[in-house]
């Protein structure tokens, strides 16, 4: 398995070990896995830059991923070996050939989604769908503007909105990127250098703003963006990028007058506070959009866990193609 025994830069710190294969206690189930993805949130984990998860060394990583049951402890119902499941990982421990989690935090996926689609189930396509239909139930009709438009969220974000009848203004860096978002359903992409995002946004969109925004940069993109937003307006920060804050109060019109509302949204918080009926509802929905290649997550290179050292450096590396994978059993 993968560890870590201080926070650090992830090509420095990160290591394989050999430990014993992990017995499941009352309501656990041991998995076996097959693919778990590399995403900014793991690496933020092990630079000790991710609130909310508190490492104890020597600390497991991969929060995400894609197994098959290999043995099920006292009290766990529902569920038998040989199932192929989606696994989340709270405390983390995916990056390794087996793993023991809670058996709520299993998804049983049908045979037709392939490996790599359900080892990122989770992470990236329920955040679209909480943040777009729950957490800002984003009305039909209605505009979206959105930062890092052209991540994997970002698509799916585009991907999602277009099949729910709401129209997007999409925030990126490189004027390379536009072409690609149209054809993925965006309906406005601009660039973040043309000028200030506010004033471009206000263009597309009319004189009083938009409505609804969501933003994992932060910094002055995200100062910008909530000074382009309608006095009634929403906006949610789900990462931060750059390390910077966001600045509010350099501007009287946007800090002292209207309604304007800024606010975190993290999946860690959301997804424990789920009951029961509202998470399977989210696993139907995520099998069914995923399926249809609504949340589709863009395959990227798989790395064996011996290869962890590239397989992290290739999942931040500039103009990467695809979702980078750690598959224990590659050779």
């Amino acid at each position: 398995m993968i560890r870590f025994r201080q926070h650090g830069e992830p090509k420095d710190v990160l290591a394989v070990e050999d430990r014993p294969v992990p017995e499941p206690g009352a309501g656990e189930v041991r998995v076996r896995i097959l693919a778990s993805p590399v995403n900014p949130s793991d690496l933020l984990y092990v630079r000790g830059q991710y609130s909310g998860v508190e490492a104890r060394f020597p600390a497991p990583a991969g929060f995400e991923g894609v197994g098959v049951i290999d043995a099920v402890g006292p009290h766990v119902q529902g569920l038998a070996p040989g199932q192929r499941v989606s696994v989340i990982n709270g405390k983390g421990g995916n990056w390794a050939e087996y793993s023991v989690v809670p058996s709520r935090d299993l998804i049983p996926v049908p045979d037709e989604l392939p490996d790599e689609q359900v080892a990122s189930l989770v992470i990236n396509p329920a955040a679209a769908i909480l943040m777009v239909r729950h957490v800002l139930a984003v009305p039909r009709g209605e505009w979206l503007l959105q930062s890092a438009a052209g991540s994997e969220l970002g698509r799916m974000v585009i991907r999602l909105a277009k099949r729910d009848g709401i129209r997007t203004v999409n925030v990126v860096r490189r004027r390379e990127s536009v072409a690609a978002l149209q054809r993925l359903g965006a309906d406005r992409v601009i660039v973040s250098t043309d000028g200030p995002i506010d004033e471009q946004v206000r263009s597309i969109v009319g004189p009083e703003g938009v409505k609804y925004a969501i933003d994992p940069v932060v910094g002055e993109t995200g100062t910008q963006m909530f000074k382009a937003l309608h006095e009634d307006g929403r906006m949610l920060v789900y990462g931060s990028l750059t390390g910077e804050p966001i600045r509010m109060g350099d501007d009287p019109r946007y800090v002292l007058s209207g309604r304007r509302i800024l606010e975190v949204f993290w999946l860690g918080y959301w997804l424990p506070r789920l009951g029961d009926a509202a998470r399977r509802q989210l696993a139907e929905d995520l099998v069914s959009l995923i399926g249809d290649g609504v949340l589709e997550t863009s395959p990227g290179r798989a790395y064996s866990l011996d290869e962890i050292i590239p397989a992290v450096i290739e999942s931040e590396s500039t103009g990467r193609q695809g979702k980078v994978a750690l598959v224990p059993g590659r050779q």
